[in-house]
């Protein structure tokens, strides 16, 4: 029989709750502040504990960070208000196990406790709940979902995160899926039936920003032959996506500031400001706080941006989804080529596992889609692979030299430019999220 407690100082809501979980075969006691919820633990074991968000002596969060210090091996689900969906993402971020808004729905919060634990129930026999699907949650299904730990987190964190209005800054690796990432955020927000607006930060020409963001006035500027609406008023109540946020220039991030601290924008060429109401997603494979530190970046733009940062693992760190993401692109392309392949043989499945994937996700899609097209059989076999995958000793040996000609390169470009990694990457003439990826490859200090 699996053990709850409920910290909730409501003494009506938290004998209902009692009552009716204790009916449901769990057995039940209760606490009203944090300090009592720490007396009892500390004298029995409890499976679950659910707390409110608010209690009269501390909240949630300090019922978490005990937990945490002492070692208490429990599954907590935090009570909350939706106004303070953003304290239960915080309490999220301290280990608890998952959260429910109130007013409190029995049979979603029965779920809820159902997934703790491994999912077991008390004494009664009761129908299981179906597993998560992706369209349980509103979710786009056309991704896979993956089961290792780093999958799994992420993807908890989005479905915690989705519901609210706040600013997510999603940073990984190039090729990791961060643009699908945001469109699913959108997809599960109560924002899905409004626009979804993604701009291309890396390819805005400097002079263009303003108009691509804010829309002009026909006649404005030379060019400016027609109206145009800018992406905030297209993305107006929905959802803008800043894709590569780290490639705009000083002068873009602050008219950017400005916009996203007044929720107004005035199009080029007029004197009317116009309210916007937009929920902001940013995406980026740099350190936006070394950015920072050589003053590319401004600060205070970083902050408004990074309300909950979504961190998306790379292939490398989720082999255990390898698998998955096979088998649903090798599915995209019997659809896309009019196939029939049932897998990849074994070798290709060791030779997968040993890989680096310094493409992410998008390498591997690319591969599986180019073998696809050269296998005649019902498996994709060695044979179909690009060379640097039979042999990646090899390739890398042939390119050893040009790598170090490379690194050196760069690290003399750092020192003529007193380590601004902005004037770094215009003396070595690539842009600046290339030199970072390049810093990181080689492991250059700063």
């Amino acid at each position: 029989m699996k053990k709850i407690l409920i910290v909730e100082d409501d003494t009506a809501f938290a004998v209902m709750l009692k009552t009716w979980l204790a009916k449901k075969g769990y057995d039940i006691k209760s606490a009203a502040n944090v300090a009592d919820a720490e007396s009892v633990m500390k004298s029995e074991r409890f499976d679950i504990i659910l707390t409110d968000m608010r209690l009269p002596d501390y909240d949630g969060t300090e019922l978490l960070d005990w937990i945490n210090k002492t070692g208490y091996d429990t599954d907590t689900i935090v009570m909350t208000g939706y106004a303070d969906i953003s304290n239960a993402v915080t309490c999220m971020k301290m280990g608890a196990k998952d959260y429910i808004t109130k007013p409190i729905e029995p049979e979603a919060l029965l779920s809820k406790i159902e997934s703790c634990n491994g999912g077991e129930r008390g004494p009664k026999a009761y129908a299981k709940t179906k597993p998560h699907s992706p369209q349980d949650s509103g979710e786009d299904s056309g991704f896979v979902i993956g089961s290792s730990p780093a999958a799994k987190k992420m993807h908890e964190h989005i479905r915690l995160v989705a519901p609210t209005n706040i600013s997510v800054l999603i940073h990984g690796e190039s090729g990791t899926g961060k643009e699908h990432l945001a469109k699913l955020i959108h997809k599960m927000s109560s924002r899905k039936d409004k626009p979804y607006i993604a701009v291309d930060c890396g390819a805005i020409p400097k002079d263009l920003a303003g108009s691509e963001f804010f829309g002009h006035k026909k006649g404005s500027f030379t060019g400016a032959l027609s109206d145009k609406k800018g992406a905030f008023a297209e993305a107006n109540g929905g959802t803008l996506f800043l894709d590569e946020v780290g490639n705009l220039s000083y002068e873009v991030q602050v008219q950017l500031l400005r916009a996203i601290q007044e929720r107004k924008i005035r199009p080029i060429g007029t004197n009317t400001e116009i309210e916007v109401d937009i929920r902001l997603i940013a995406a980026t494979n740099e350190n936006l706080k070394d950015a920072i530190k050589d003053g590319s970046f401004r600060e205070d733009l970083y902050h408004r941006l990074n309300g909950f940062c979504l961190e998306v693992p790379a292939l490398r760190d989720q082999k255990e989804d390898l698998g998955a993401y096979v088998d649903f692109f090798i599915k995209e392309a019997n659809e896309d080529l009019g196939k029939n392949l049932k897998g990849v043989s074994q070798q290709v499945e060791d030779i997968f596992i040993r890989y680096n994937w310094p493409g992410n996700i998008r390498e591997l899609k690319n591969i599986i889609m180019r073998s696809a097209i050269l296998a005649t059989g019902d498996f994709i076999t060695v044979n179909e692979l690009p060379e640097s995958m039979k042999d990646p000793d090899k390739t890398e040996d042939l390119s050893l030299h040009k790598k170090e000609e490379e690194k050196q390169s760069i690290i003399k470009a750092l020192e003529i430019a007193g380590n601004n990694k902005s004037k770094a990457a215009q003396l070595l003439n690539i842009d600046r999220k290339t030199l970072y990826n390049k810093i990181k490859q080689y492991g250059i200090n700063d």
